[in-house]
């Protein structure tokens, strides 16, 4: 079997959540860095990756790396990267997107011109044509910049890994899935442990954790782009990937998952996207407002994703909200709270500070995950929990 080097985007801050989940497919890591975590695997380490990891952004595999600071150096050592042991005669190969980060190339269509060239020029050469039809599958390449190295890498993954196919509407300011999943796994929760999500939108907290109590895999019931790269892939690692996920699959399990918002048409929505996820028998959703929050177990855990004031006019409302949310929280004595939330002033409204703080990237906006720790249930407590 070959053996590449695959490279996983995600959401800054939340490396070592994607470190834990590459090494738990027993995988070697081999480099982690901002937003980023590199590892080896062979093909079928392409397949498990797109489709097991909940917390990547897509796989790359990783074609090669080199400094350049003119871009004449770009060209010729893009030029002499080996692209025909990735990309056949006839295939479509493109810079999709590039970033630069404190390097003197800096400007993308630039970077994308010359590097389109370079290899279009070692394929034509390799390949004997003076021009290639590119009307074969496609290989997209992701090219980073930083301080002036250069790294290129083959997108497998297609679509963004966290489009896992059930959410195709969504609610006011919707967290990602890939990020609820890291974030969900940031925090001690276990399926065998009540959640709530009192700001649930479109369900995505719940519906995520659903899926991970249940065994399902994030990328099962959905295609990459690397499933039509047959001589680089074969078809039968894609066929044992997805058997592989369907064996792990717990259609059933005991689980305490709620969803609540005071918005009905979003709990509409919400209930929807858990249809498209097959895990609406998992949640139980509700119209509910935050004020109205309670339940009657102990130890349990809110993760949620509370209104952060996107629009001027909203921010008014900011305070009494995270007013009535601690104070709806105070009353579940025993039970943890995370939250994920821009709001600057979201610990003085809530009328406690964090246990632990973490800032994290949400896209281009700084959010910061908010964690009020509970105690821990023993285990005697516990089994009383559950028996009543």
């Amino acid at each position: 079997m070959k053996r590449f080097e695959l490279i996983a985007p995600c959401h800054f801050g939340l490396e070592a959540v994607l470190k834990r989940e590459i090494t738990g497919l027993g995988y070697e890591i081999s480099e982690v860095e901002d937003g980023r975590v590199t590892f080896w695997g062979d093909e079928g380490a392409v397949c498990r990756a797109n489709i097991f990891l909940r917390t990547a952004e897509r796989v790359l595999i990783k074609a090669a790396s080199f400094s350049a600071v003119t871009f004449d150096e770009l060209f010729e050592k893009t030029r002499e990267v080996p692209w025909e042991d990735y990309i056949p005669e006839d295939g479509k190969c493109w810079v999709a997107k590039a970033a630069s980060i404190k390097s003197r190339l800096y400007s993308p269509s630039d970077i994308q011109s010359i590097m389109k060239k370079a290899i279009a020029g070692r394929l034509s050469g390799k390949y004997h044509k003076d021009w290639l039809p590119e009307d074969g599958e496609a290989y997209p390449l992701r090219v980073f910049l930083k301080k002036d190295k250069v790294t290129i890498g083959i997108d497998t993954s297609g679509v963004s890994l966290h489009k896992r196919g059930y959410r195709e509407v969504s609610g006011k300011a919707p967290i990602t899935e890939t990020l609820a999943c890291a974030l969900i796994m940031l925090t001690p929760w276990k399926k065998d442990r009540i959640l709530v999500d009192p700001f649930c939108g479109s369900g995505t907290f719940p519906i995520e954790a659903a899926m991970m109590a249940a065994g399902i895999a994030p990328g099962v019931n959905r295609s990459f782009t690397a499933e039509a790269w047959a001589d680089l892939i074969p078809k039968k690692l894609w066929y044992e990937a997805v058997n592989e996920a369907n064996d792990l699959m717990d259609e059933n399990p005991d689980v305490d998952i709620q969803g609540y918002d005071v918005d009905p048409s979003v709990i509409r929505v919400a209930r929807r996207n858990a249809r498209e996820a097959g895990v609406d028998h998992l949640i139980h959703f509700q119209e509910r407002d935050v004020r109205a929050l309670s339940h009657p177990k102990k130890y349990g855990f809110i993760i949620t994703n509370p209104p952060y004031g996107e629009r001027l006019e909203d921010k008014k409302d900011l305070p009494a909200l995270y007013q009535a949310f601690g104070e709806s929280f105070r009353r579940l004595d025993s039970w943890s709270a995370y939250m994920i939330t821009s709001y600057e002033d979201a610990e003085r409204y809530f009328g406690r500070k964090a246990d632990k703080n973490r800032k994290i990237y949400n896209g281009m906006l700084k959010t910061y995950f908010y964690q009020f720790q509970g105690p821990k249930p023993g285990r005697t407590g516990q089994r009383k929990e559950q028996q009543e």
